[in-house]
C-alpha cells in the first residue's frame, strides 16, 4: 500500500498567550480548514502551525521575557489538555505550533508538541538551537522523532535548527522521512532559509515541510520540498492562508535506492571495509559499518 500523508500547513501570525479563548478559536478555525477537504476525506491528516503560534511575544527584550514568563506552562499543564482534546475531536495529527514550556528545572523552553488523532501527546521537542541573543530559552538536549503507524517516521526541527546541518542529518539517520520545520522568521534571512530547506532535503533525501508565520510576526513563504529538493508547493507571500499537499513517503525509498536524479545514493555510499573518517570537532567520526544501520 502507498504511504500517503496528507499535510495542511496553516500560515497565520503568532497568537499572544495560547489561553482558553484562543484555543477555542484555534479549534473553530481548524474545523473550517478541514471542512474545505470535504466530509469524505477520511485518511490520516497532519495539520502544522508555525513556531510561536500559541506563545507570541513582542516589544523590548524585557517585555518579551515577561510575556513568555506569563505564557509558560509545564508540558502537561492546562494547555496540553486543551490541545489533546482538539486533536481528538478533529481526528488529526496536530502540530499546534511551539509553546513556551516551563521545564521541571524552572527554565523556559521553546517546545513543539505533537498530538495523535487519539489525543495522545506523542512528542514534545525542545528547540536545540534558540536564536541568540533574541530568544531567552534554554536549549534542548535531544532530537526527536515520532511514528505515524503504517505511514512513516517524522522528525522535528524548529526554525534556526535547520541552519545546523547536523540536526536534519541525525533525524534522517534515525529513520525520519519527513522533517517538520516550524518557523517564525520575520527577518530578511527568510530568503536564505528557503535555500536551506531545499538543501537539507537534498543532503538527506527527505521531505521538508517549513511552516512559517504570516505577517506581522513572520515573512510567510511556507513551503514543502520533496526528497530531491524540488519545491512541491509554496505560499506566495506573507499573508494568512493554508498550503496543502499529499506526501508519498515511498518517494523517499525510491530516491535513496536509485539516487537523486537517478545518480547520487548518499545512504549507500560506504562499504564495510572503508576506513573510519575522523571528525575531531564532534569527538568521534563516521564509521562505515554503522552508516547503513538507520532507523
Amino acid at each position: 500500500m502507498p504511504r500517503y500523508l496528507p499535510v495542511l500547513v496553516v500560515q497565520e501570525p503568532s497568537r499572544r498567550s495560547g489561553r482558553d479563548t484562543e484555543l477555542r478559536e484555534l479549534e473553530a478555525e481548524l474545523s473550517v480548514h478541514l471542512s474545505d477537504f470535504g466530509a469524505e476525506f477520511e485518511q490520516t491528516r497532519m495539520v502544522v502551525y508555525p513556531e510561536f503560534y500559541l506563545c507570541g511575544a513582542s516589544g523590548t527584550p524585557a517585555e518579551r521575557r515577561a510575556q513568555l514568563e506569563a505564557a509558560a506552562e509545564p508540558i502537561d499543564g492546562p494547555r496540553h489538555r486543551h490541545l489533546a482534546r482538539i486533536a481528538r475531536n478533529q481526528g488529526v495529527w496536530l502540530l499546534p505550533g511551539t509553546v513556551c514550556e516551563r521545564g521541571e528545572d524552572g527554565h523556559l523552553y521553546n517546545t513543539a508538541p505533537v498530538y495523535s488523532p487519539q489525543g495522545e501527546r506523542v512528542a514534545a521537542y525542545r528547540k536545540c538551537f534558540p536564536w541568540r541573543p533574541y530568544e531567552p530559552f534554554q536549549p534542548g538536549s535531544r532530537l526527536e522523532t515520532f511514528d505515524i503507524p503504517g505511514i512513516g517516521r517524522i522528525g522535528l526541527a524548529i526554525c534556526y535548527d535547520i541552519w545546523f546541518p547536523e540536526v536534519v542529518r541525525q533525524l534522517a539517520w534515525s529513520g525520519a522521512e519527513v522533517i517538520i520545520n516550524q518557523v517564525a522568521t520575520s527577518t530578511s534571512d527568510r530568503a536564505q532559509e528557503l535555500i536551506l530547506v531545499q538543501a537539507n532535503a537534498i543532503f538527506n533525501q527527505v521531505y521538508m515541510v517549513s511552516a512559517n508565520a504570516a505577517k506581522p510576526t513572520g515573512e510567510g513563504q511556507s513551503l514543502m520540498v520533496d526528497p530531491e529538493g524540488r519545491v512541491r508547493g509554496q505560499m506566495p507571500g506573507a499573508t494568512s492562508g493554508v498550503l496543502t499537499d499529499v506526501l508519498n513517503l515511498d518517494e523517499v525509498e525510491r530516491v535513496r535506492t536509485f539516487g537523486t536524479a537517478g545518480l547520487n545514493r548518499l545512504w549507500s555510499q560506504y562499504r564495510d571495509d572503508d576506513p573510519v573518517l575522523e571528525l575531531p570537532m564532534y569527538g568521534g567520526g563516521i564509521d562505515p559499518r554503522k552508516w547503513n544501520q538507520r532507523g
